[in-house]
């Protein structure tokens, strides 16, 4: 990771693809496994509370990284930006220490098996092939999350350019916008989860892409940044998260328990894809094209997220009620 800031200042392209690529094999390599722990060392009945804690540090860690942003990245055209990769990554060797010292995974594993032995041994249901209206139901799914995740993750992974090209702003000002939009996606988890269990997650997540429809054409009529261009980001916030923490449920409930697993890779195959392949597409546009095709190219991809999401027909059923506010964080 050290090798990015290095490759930037140096203008050296080779070196910084090499680190880059570099650096997203190396979270894969830890990312998938570390997630993968608190299933395997939780039980059941603990999971829900287990994958709640992991979404907010996720989000808190989001949070942290524009936070740093703004103190440790000078306002200048051309910002260093080594003192930020350093500290991100003395914050990972300190998260890697206490990992050594504090999980040890087989002894745990262990404790846990004992701890609770017939649920831990409880054998998975299996409901065998899918029926081809579900089977159609789970596509036009995975297609809303994955044109969901073009659209997001296009504006997210592009906008530190497009507020220095289009709104002139430097250094890492432009964190300010994404911290509001990471906030308010932190703060509508419950009230979305709640939401979710009176109306229906499909109608939440329709609602979800309609506001962050609005809100990219809105900031797309932008030509210089103004202070209430947040309040556009607020909704934009709020309406990723409608959709980020409904339509993974919808997905998984298509399967039985025995199933979960596969169902999930799904999920995450589609997800990865959009990500891998929307700062492509979006930066061949705004390289080629306009800077200002990046809030349009967006909207575009949330239209055909609602398209994919109206022609789902299953999933749609409504999550038990929780026994406290931890559990409505969960996916």
């Amino acid at each position: 990771m050290m090798l990015v800031p290095i490759a930037d200042n140096g203008r050296n392209l080779l070196l910084f693809i090499l680190s880059l690529g570099a650096v997203l094999l190396s979270m894969g390599l830890y990312r998938s496994p570390a997630v993968a722990l608190m299933p395997d060392l939780t039980p059941p009945e603990l999971r829900s509370q287990g994958n709640a804690v992991i979404n907010v540090m996720g989000a808190l860690g989001a949070m942290c990284s524009l936070v740093m942003i703004q103190v440790l990245v000078d306002h200048e055209e051309t910002p260093d930006y080594m003192l930020l990769f350093a500290s991100i990554a003395a914050l990972m060797l300190i998260g890697l220490v206490i990992f050594v010292c504090k999980i040890k995974e087989k002894k745990l594993a262990k404790e846990i098996v004992e701890k609770y032995p017939d649920s831990m041994s409880e054998e998975a249901q299996s409901s065998g092939t899918l029926s081809a209206e579900v089977r159609k139901s789970l596509l036009f799914a995975l297609m809303a999350l994955f044109f969901y995740y073009m659209s997001y993750n296009g504006v997210t992974t592009a906008f530190s350019r497009y507020a220095q090209e289009v709104w002139g702003l430097t250094g890492g000002s432009f964190a300010a916008s994404l911290m509001v939009v990471a906030v308010t996606a932190f703060a509508s988890y419950i009230p979305l989860g709640v939401l979710a269990g009176k109306i229906g997650r499909k109608k939440v997540i329709e609602v979800g892409f309609v506001m962050m429809l609005v809100s990219f054409l809105a900031v797309a009529l932008f030509s210089e940044y103004h202070g209430y261009i947040n309040i556009w980001f607020v909704i934009v916030g709020i309406g990723g998260s409608a959709v980020g923490v409904n339509i993974f449920p919808v997905i998984v409930d298509m399967c039985s328990n025995g199933e979960l697993g596969k169902y999930t890779g799904l999920y995450y195959t589609f997800s990865m894809a959009a990500q891998i392949v929307t700062p492509i597409a979006s930066g061949f546009l705004l390289e080629h094209v306009s800077y200002r095709t990046l809030f349009p190219y967006a909207a575009v991809f949330v239209l055909l997220g609602i398209i994919m999401l109206r022609q789902v027909h299953h999933g749609d059923c409504k999550p038990e009620q929780k026994q406290n506010i931890l559990q409505y964080l969960d996916h």
